[in-house]
């Protein structure tokens, strides 16, 4: 038994270690290719969701790749070894702003970065009322909101066409394009969500970062008023998620529950699923039924390749596809 043991503890570690090994190469591979001078140029963003979009802006003219990839916070992201030579290297950088990228190193080298743009304090001071504010904090998560993100494609067309005038009409016309498919899925989006009974839609997640998306899909068109809207979003964890959670965190969310009889949380891709589970735990104890989906949403992250959130709009349909059927059970 001992020998079974020991030869399947072999097997599973050699197996993570080649995953790994291959996840490490492709990696590489993809930053060698974008270090490559091509003639192409050099885009880094630091999240996935302004890559996507970039990527159908600068269609073939354009090298982009992100920063914080895969299931990394973006809240609190530092700076490590190999970072400068991406950030030296690129020839624009987009970041979210708002305060989502936090992280001192990271925070402070954008700031004063002469070729970085700050796509969503662009959008707010554009039009400041669509701001929230989460605690007296900025909410950054404004791509939740398709209708909000849709207006970060100008400043990105802008800032590709300035660095490449000889395809300003191109890039203009794939924002474009880009931006009518971001207009009909935010329609189809209310559609599909405001199909589900008033009563049910409620929504509580891992963290605070689905706000924007309750107002944009969620509320009643009278509750904009005073934000009222704000009692159908709920989160245990704050704007950035820290996975500590008190005692009255968890009785905060429980009587939350109770209160409208609700009886799932939903857990997020880069968030441990621990503090939901003290929740479910606690609640049960007091004879509250309440679920964790298998299937997680995408929210300060996108999904892996191949999966139903690989791409920005992917990601926000999938969300609300899962939503509105568990809302609805």
């Amino acid at each position: 038994m001992r020998k079974k043991i020991l030869f399947l503890f072999f097997y599973v570690s050699l197996a993570i270690t080649f995953l790994s090994s291959c996840s490490r190469g492709n990696h590489e591979n993809k930053l060698g290719k974008w270090l490559d001078n091509n003639g192409k140029l050099k885009v880094l963003c630091t999240v996935a969701m302004l890559t996507d979009v970039v990527k159908q802006v600068g269609g073939d003219y354009v090298d982009v790749i992100t920063l914080i990839d895969g299931e990394l916070d973006p809240h609190s992201y530092e700076l490590v070894k190999g970072d400068d030579d991406k950030l030296n290297f690129a020839q624009i950088i987009f970041y979210n702003g708002l305060n989502l990228e936090h992280g001192p190193s990271l925070k402070s080298y954008l700031e004063a970065s002469s070729n970085s743009v700050a796509v969503g304090d662009w959008i707010i001071n554009q039009s400041p009322g669509l701001l929230l504010y989460t605690s007296g904090q900025k909410d950054p998560h404004i791509w939740m909101d398709v209708s909000i993100w849709r207006r970060g494609i100008s400043p990105i067309v802008e800032a590709l066409a300035q660095a490449m005038p000889e395809h300003a009409e191109i890039f203009q016309k794939n924002g474009d394009v880009l931006g009518e498919e971001m207009d009909r899925i935010h329609m189809s989006l209310q559609k599909e969500l405001k199909a589900v009974p008033a009563h049910k839609r409620y929504l509580v997640t891992s963290h605070d970062a689905f706000n924007y998306f309750t107002r944009a899909y969620l509320s009643e068109k009278d509750e904009w008023k005073d934000e009222a809207w704000r009692i159908r979003c709920n989160a245990p964890e704050g704007l950035a998620p820290e996975s500590q959670l008190s005692v009255s965190d968890i009785q905060r969310i429980i009587n939350h529950l109770i209160k409208y009889d609700l009886h799932v949380i939903f857990s997020e891709s880069n968030v441990s699923k621990d503090s939901i589970r003290k929740i479910v735990n606690a609640g049960a104890e007091k004879g509250l039924n309440v679920t964790i989906p298998k299937v997680v949403l995408y929210a300060d992250a996108m999904g892996a390749k191949g999966s139903d959130g690989d791409t920005y709009l992917k990601m926000i349909q999938h969300n609300a596809r899962v939503i509105a059927d568990y809302l609805n059970k």
